[in-house]
């Protein structure tokens, strides 16, 4: 595969750039028509934030909030201006959170992605992803649909009656989680059933390491990843090149300090936020929990925009010490009052039966003051005593950890 979606895949970033943020704007007024956007944006002049930087100083939000605030004010929480009835399906997922999805042709921008990975107009393609309440089905089935492909509508489970629709129509293309795909390529090996026309494939929704990838592709599909959400769909997506992920156009990509909305250094683990470029049901910045790495410079396969490594775990890391919760939030407050510190992670352990907090912190300038001084900022701000421990900058695992719970 060496072909792309459009030109817009391989436009120099810093027209991708510029055209984002002359976009922004616009998106932000339609934002702030919503009664909660209005009030968290409120004095902004959506005129001025027309770059990263401008960006960065708007407040996040936090996916982790968003089940009480829908809960407030259902169905969306006062983040949508438009009506409920503008919109073509209304979903639900767990928490409970509340998803429109747009009339607009390919709604959750995936076309780009299952193109990526292999698949093409005409073909056909088995949906394994849930169509029952949750958008997952639909996200994958409107994509697919959207780049020209016949749909099987298959959801999960029942793999009798699966096997009967790949016999009968064979698709060549499989969308869904990777467990369900090993779930029917065992089940057809121990039954007899043919699903060889199954060579390409699009996983999401779970993880997919290396021995399952090895095992897949040793049955004959070329299968690729994805990383989405029910709030924005597909947010990056691996290419033939398997460097990362490359983000989808349309959405302006952060990745801050965990607990934070402050962007990371270059290349840091941090957790991914998202703003998207739909008025209609716009995301300023949406925090979701999730932590990746920026990796340098273009892909191999000739897509410009920024590529991630993939999905590396969760930014909350809550802990429970001594019945009061710790936060990500929290120890990043610590590093704001201390200048010279750089990485921080707090490590919880037990001394016998007891809670204990150690506070690592990366310096170049340790002295008994400074500890002094970070040991009463870390009392003040978590209301808990802990130790402080000096370590060399760079010495902390660049992996995103801020709270690491070792009991």
């Amino acid at each position: 595969m060496t072909a792309h979606y459009d030109a817009r895949e391989t436009r120099e970033q810093a027209a991708r750039e510029a055209d984002l943020f002359s976009r922004l704007p616009e998106v932000l007024r339609a934002a702030m028509a919503a009664p909660a956007y209005a009030e968290r944006l409120r004095g902004l002049d959506p005129a001025a934030v027309t770059s990263r930087t401008a960006l960065a100083g708007l407040p996040v939000l936090r996916k982790s909030e968003l089940p009480a605030l829908h809960k407030a004010s259902a169905p969306f929480g006062g983040f949508v201006a438009a009506e409920p009835g503008s919109f073509a399906r209304l979903f639900t997922s767990p928490g409970p959170i509340f998803e429109p999805e747009g009339r607009q042709a390919d709604p959750w921008r995936g076309a780009r992605a299952l193109f990526a990975a292999g698949f093409r107009p005409d073909d056909i393609v088995l949906n394994t992803f849930s169509y029952h309440l949750t958008p997952g089905g639909f996200i994958f089935d409107a994509s697919a649909r959207a780049l020209g492909c016949a749909v099987i509508p298959a959801g999960p489970g029942n793999t009798e009656q699966q096997f009967e629709l790949i016999e009968a129509y064979r698709p060549i293309g499989y969308s869904g989680t990777p467990d369900f795909l090993k779930i029917l390529l065992d089940a057809a090996a121990s039954s007899g059933r043919d699903v060889s026309s199954i060579k390409r494939a699009l996983v999401s929704g779970a993880a997919f390491p290396p021995s399952l990838q090895a095992e897949i592709k040793a049955r004959g599909i070329d299968a690729y990843q994805a990383f989405g959400t029910a709030d924005l769909g597909l947010i990056a997506f691996e290419t033939e090149a398997r460097e990362g992920m490359v983000v989808n156009e349309d959405l302006i990509l952060e990745i801050v300090k965990p607990g934070t909305g402050d962007p990371v250094a270059p290349g840091d683990v941090g957790e991914i936020v998202v703003t998207s470029l739909d008025p209609h049901h716009p995301w300023i910045r949406l925090a979701l929990g999730d932590l990746t790495a920026v990796l340098p410079g273009p892909s191999r396969c000739g897509r410009t925009n920024m590529r991630i490594k993939g999905w590396m775990g969760r930014a909350d890391q809550t802990a429970k010490v001594k019945g009061m919760f710790i936060r990500p939030e929290q120890i990043a407050e610590i590093g704001k009052r201390h200048s010279a510190l750089g990485r921080l992670r707090l490590v919880v352990t037990r001394q016998g039966e007891t809670d204990a907090m150690t506070l690592k912190a990366e310096t170049s300038v340790a002295s008994d003051a400074l500890r002094e001084e970070i040991a009463t900022s870390l009392r003040a701000v978590t209301k808990l005593g802990g130790s402080v421990e000096f370590v060399s900058p760079g010495a902390l695992p660049n992996d995103g950890k801020v709270i690491a719970d070792e009991r």
